[in-house]
């Protein structure tokens, strides 16, 4: 069944992927974004290229989507008021931890668990699977999780409602190194959820000016073009690397890419079925 699942992951990264080009790459300058990103990662992935080909495809954006017509954003402004220095004490305190827990947290522990989900809940653009090749980097990588239990989990938590960041709450659980278990699963919760939480409070009374900016708008564009590209880069390696290691999961993994493509079966049903049909299969 972790077979299963393994694949139940391939078929949900895939169609993800497909969505998102979809949407963030239509024209060709953006698709050309997402390749150029692609390249990057494959030829030196790491959490580094990660970071520069998000920052250098909002830099693209702002030059070449200069003739890409950017949608008005109609609407009021936002009802949630922040003091300036609210917002301000929030944002110092984004970049510090950023800045620090790197140091603190060298030796691991609870502040090495911190820093692992805190740098990957502050450097994801979008959210959603985007977050796969973040945490993989971070945890797989140095092995601090097995690749075969991240992708299993990875897989099943397609079946769970909310946001995919609570995969953090799994693979604070399962790490090979102290904490783990349920104070594991909670650091990883919490410290992967602080930064975005930090940034809403940071930008939100500068929201209203930001948004009407057009070159910040094209830059957006850029980097979500970015985005596709290094999601494109994570369904290589490692989903399909670790997710089809037969001819019997490629099928099983085809197969649940097929049936979302449908839109008739929700992901859910395609994680339970793979993982029924790996523990009979596979």
């Amino acid at each position: 069944w972790v077979a299963g699942l393994k694949a139940a992951a391939v078929a949900v990264v895939s169609h993800a992927v497909l969505g998102m080009a979809r949407t963030l790459t239509p024209d060709a300058p953006r698709a050309a974004i997402a390749v150029l990103g692609l390249a990057v990662m494959v030829l030196a992935p790491g959490p580094l290229a990660q970071v520069g080909v998000i920052v250098g495809a909002a830099l693209l954006g702002m030059i070449v989507l200069r003739r890409v017509t950017v949608p008005d954003r109609p609407g009021g402004g936002l009802a949630v008021r922040v003091p300036r220095w609210a917002a301000l004490t929030a944002g110092a305190s984004f970049l510090v931890l950023l800045l620090v827990l790197p140091v603190l947290g060298r030796d691991g522990g609870v502040l090495g668990l911190v820093d692992v989900f805190y740098r990957s809940g502050a450097l994801v653009l979008g959210g959603g699977h985007v977050v796969l090749p973040l945490l993989e980097a971070q945890t797989v990588q140095p092995g601090l999780v097995e690749a075969d239990t991240f992708l299993a989990g990875y897989g099943a938590a397609q079946a769970v409602p909310g946001p995919l960041f609570t995969v953090a709450a799994y693979l604070g659980a399962v790490t090979t190194a102290p904490p783990s278990g349920a104070l594991g699963a909670t650091v990883a919760l919490l410290a992967i959820f602080l930064p975005g939480a930090l940034l809403v409070v940071a930008t939100l009374p500068f929201w209203e000016r930001l948004r009407t900016m057009r070159g910040m708008r094209q830059a957006i564009l850029g980097a979500n073009a970015g985005v596709v590209g290094l999601l494109a880069a994570a369904l290589w390696d490692p989903v399909v690397r670790h997710g089809v290691t037969s001819l019997a999961a490629g099928a099983l993994a085809l197969a649940g890419f097929v049936a979302l493509l449908t839109r008739r079966v929700p992901p859910w049903a395609v994680v339970g079925g793979c993982a029924a049909a790996g523990a009979l299969l596979l």
